[in-house]
């Protein structure tokens, strides 16, 4: 299973991650035996060390450092939350045009992973901004409405909680499609049935962040995702605004 390298130097490769496979082993998916760093390390055949992760439902941009010096450097832009990430979601209805959702959360626990954490901590401050990019009506009633709305929406988070664009976007009433936790349950059912799409419609799909040697601006950005890509061309939305959207 090769893993599309999106990036590579002497210091960090950067993939686009599918989703439903994890960075590495998890005491949560005990059945799983594919993970991104075995797979990464064998193909280009050298060790690889994460710098962060993606939650298993999202694909995208995936950074690995190629030392633990480096995995270091870009740990603490990460843990500084310095480095600016694009995700794309489809959404349920029509959001505002653009804003910013400003919305403290509670962390949330595993009974497993969690289980040594404090469970007393206050809710801590999650940011994060969103730009409508299309917004489509379908003819079909699924719930109390006549048609079925959704966005696609670029979002923007600027603090990195567990599971902050989900839980953002349920607090606004507008969930991300295909999200089993926080989502709509009818327009989940109703997107697998109709249009067969099953998963999470995330996607991270650029991070802007410093090279840890060369101290440049690095861009990373992944096409995307191609379930995602189908469900839109589904909808109807031009070649000529998904390579537009290619381009975010």
């Amino acid at each position: 299973m090769q893993r599309s390298v999106i990036y590579q130097d002497e210091y960090l490769v950067a993939i686009n991650n599918p989703l439903g496979l994890l960075v590495h082993r998890s005491m949560l998916d005990k059945q799983e035996t594919k993970f991104a760093i075995q797979l990464l390390r064998d193909q280009i055949g050298q060790y690889v060390f994460p710098v962060h992760r993606l939650d298993k439902p999202t694909s995208g941009v995936l950074i690995f450092a190629l030392s633990a010096d480096i995995a270091k450097k870009l740990g603490e832009q990460f843990a500084a939350q310095i480095i600016e990430k694009t995700y794309l979601a489809i959404v349920r209805g029509h959001i505002m045009d653009e804003g910013e959702i400003d919305y403290a959360l509670k962390e949330k626990h595993d009974k497993i992973a969690d289980k040594m954490t404090k469970l007393d901590k206050p809710a801590q401050q999650a940011v994060t901004g969103f730009n409508c990019l299309d917004k489509f009506e379908l003819p079909f009633a699924v719930s109390k409405y006549a048609s079925a709305r959704y966005s696609l929406v670029q979002l923007t988070p600027k603090t990195g909680r567990k599971h902050q664009l989900r839980r953002h976007l349920a607090h606004i009433n507008h969930p991300i499609v295909g999200d089993t936790a926080h989502g709509d349950g009818k327009h989940n059912t109703f997107i697998r049935q109709q249009f067969n799409f099953h998963q999470l419609a995330l996607t991270c799909k650029s991070m802007l962040l410093t090279h840890p040697v060369s101290k440049a601006q690095l861009f990373l950005r992944c096409d995307l995702d191609k379930n995602i890509f189908d469900l839109l061309e589904k909808w109807h939305v031009s070649h000529h605004q998904i390579h537009k959207i290619n381009k975010l």
